[in-house]
């Protein structure tokens, strides 16, 4: 049986954070544990609107209290680099870890 991770909450330079999964029970490419790499991922809860995330929306009239699923991981990204990088947290394979600078 393989191991479900569960990422610590990203935690971006500006304050924004969000949490980013990928594993079987989530929405994610390939949707299995223990990938070597995620295309797709599933963000929920940011701290704050996003629009760069809307369209992935469950939800977006509640946009801090839903999830967005098969965020594409290249969006993930960009995210974070709009917030400034991370600086705490975890992101799966495949989402590169894009480090603050600040």
């Amino acid at each position: 049986m393989s191991e479900r991770k569960q990422y610590a909450r990203v935690v971006c330079y500006d304050g924004f954070s969000m949490s980013v999964q990928a594993h079987a029970g989530a929405y994610c490419t390939p949707r299995v544990d223990s990938a070597e790499c995620y295309t797709e991922v599933e963000v929920g809860f940011p701290s704050e609107t996003e629009p760069l995330l809307k369209q992935w929306a469950e939800d977006w009239r509640y946009p801090t209290q839903t999830v967005y699923s098969y965020v594409p991981s290249k969006v993930v990204v960009t995210v974070c680099a709009k917030h400034g990088g991370i600086v705490g947290g975890e992101v799966p394979p495949g989402v590169t870890f894009l480090e603050s600078l600040k």
